[in-house]
């Protein structure tokens, strides 16, 4: 069964430490979305918040008191320039976007060097229109492809219906690769992206915008669990 992951839009730290505990008693990954306001037009935490000149502390991270799994969506431009920041701290997983990168094939490398000797997992994210062939340079350095369902920096949005196709054919491809799809998902649609061989469903605004996210999350786990 498919697992649910919350996706965290947080603006500022305190309100990210508040949806884990908001989370944290029934799910074991939690997604941090990073936003930097230049690769997509919104800004989160540690973005949002940072008054200091360039690039943001994730120090705060280190006092975050949870047993979740966390991970790192990065949306943000040149992430080889903080991939040694993300990987010195709590984060487990660390997820950068394909299109975030200019010399794609140069810098793959470099990023899986330093995230796999600080002892992380490493994926990569692919815009709903970047093809899957692009994967075939690099799929065997990487641990995990992240499909949009949206298009990035934004909450709220309805997920792109030709995802489900793409998530079937990049399971049939490399049944191997583990498969996460972020974006638009709710109790409609989450059955069949883990039918076309979804491993993970990174669930933002269905969670965060109801009025208990505990039970919604209850839910979204008993749909994929059904017949």
């Amino acid at each position: 069964m498919a697992e649910i992951v919350p996706a965290i839009i947080a603006k500022d730290f305190d309100d990210l430490k508040n949806k884990v505990k908001l989370v944290e008693p029934c799910v074991k990954t939690v997604q941090l979305d990073i936003m930097d306001g230049i690769f997509v037009l919104n800004k989160t935490w540690p973005f949002a918040a940072s008054t200091a000149q360039g690039k943001p502390s994730l120090r705060d991270l280190d006092t975050l008191e949870t047993g979740l799994f966390l991970e790192a969506h990065l949306m943000v431009v040149e992430p080889e320039k903080t991939a040694s920041e993300w990987a010195a701290s709590p984060v487990k997983r660390i997820i950068f976007h394909w299109e975030a990168l200019g010399d794609f094939k140069s810098q793959i490398s470099n990023i899986a060097q330093v995230v796999y000797g600080s002892g992380k997992q490493l994926g990569v994210a692919l815009n709903p229109e970047t093809p899957l062939e692009v994967l075939d340079h690099f799929v065997g350095k990487i641990d995990f492809v992240l499909l949009m369902s949206v298009n990035p920096g934004s909450a709220g949005q309805k997920m792109i219906e030709n995802v489900i196709h793409k998530v079937a054919a990049l399971r049939q491809k490399y049944p191997d690769v583990k498969i996460e799809v972020d974006g638009g998902i709710n109790f409609e649609n989450a059955k069949r992206l883990a039918q076309a061989g979804a491993d993970f469903l990174a669930v933002g605004s269905t969670i965060f915008e109801s009025e208990n996210n505990i039970e919604t999350i209850n839910k979204l786990k008993q749909t994929l669990a059904t017949d």
